[in-house]
């Protein structure tokens, strides 16, 4: 089971955003992803919880930040509930979309998963909810996702495949690499891995 800390920064003028405390694990049924997020300062921030079934569909996500709440599924699409901070009042959203996404490494994992990419094929379009800090508001996005390199690395547990991954923005023609290894986020924009307690799972592992 993979648990260590990501350090959170702004993509664009780096300055730091907090830290994202992990921990994740596979199973016969899926993969489940729980985390809990500081600021800058140190004080809680808000907190990620996502499960997707062995086909990389969301089955289940549960996200709080400054104390606004999403709970979401796969359903007729993506469906989800928002709440607001005072908690008297819901907003319910529905898109056929394939899945959710947002700040949280966590999301470039599902994503993966569900694509099922293979290294130097075609990429794949995928439309995305995400849901944007700090007020997780909801924004229908498309994206294309390439698997342009998979590269196995020598560890003291035996080989590690790392994939480099492509992504386009379809509607503001930004691209970056996300690379992964087994369902850790080595390098994104906007994050980096600063510790890891426990190798990765491999891709499929039990």
């Amino acid at each position: 089971m993979p648990r260590g800390r990501y350090s959170l920064h702004d993509p664009h003028d780096h300055s730091p955003l907090g830290e994202e405390h992990f921990h994740c694990a596979t199973g016969p049924s899926g993969w489940r992803y729980v985390s809990q997020i500081t600021g800058p300062s140190g004080s809680p921030a808000g907190s990620v919880d996502l499960a997707i079934d062995d086909l990389g569909r969301p089955i289940r996500l549960q996200m709080r930040s400054a104390d606004w709440q999403v709970r979401g599924a796969a359903l007729d699409g993506v469906t989800w509930v928002r709440t607001d901070p005072t908690g008297e009042h819901a907003t319910e959203g529905n898109v056929r979309a394939h899945a959710f996404t947002g700040t949280s490494p966590a999301f470039y994992v599902a994503i993966a998963r569900l694509l099922r990419l293979s290294p130097g094929r075609e990429g794949k379009r995928i439309r995305l909810v995400h849901f944007t800090a700090p007020v997780l508001a909801p924004l229908t996005t498309d994206q294309s996702w390439a698997l342009v390199a998979r590269t196995a690395h020598a560890t003291d547990n035996g080989p590690l495949e790392v994939d480099e991954y492509q992504v386009s923005a379809l509607d503001t023609g930004e691209q970056y690499a996300v690379h992964l290894a087994g369902d850790v986020v080595l390098a994104a924009p906007g994050l980096e891995l600063e510790d890891l307690e426990s190798p990765p799972s491999p891709w499929g592992a039990p």
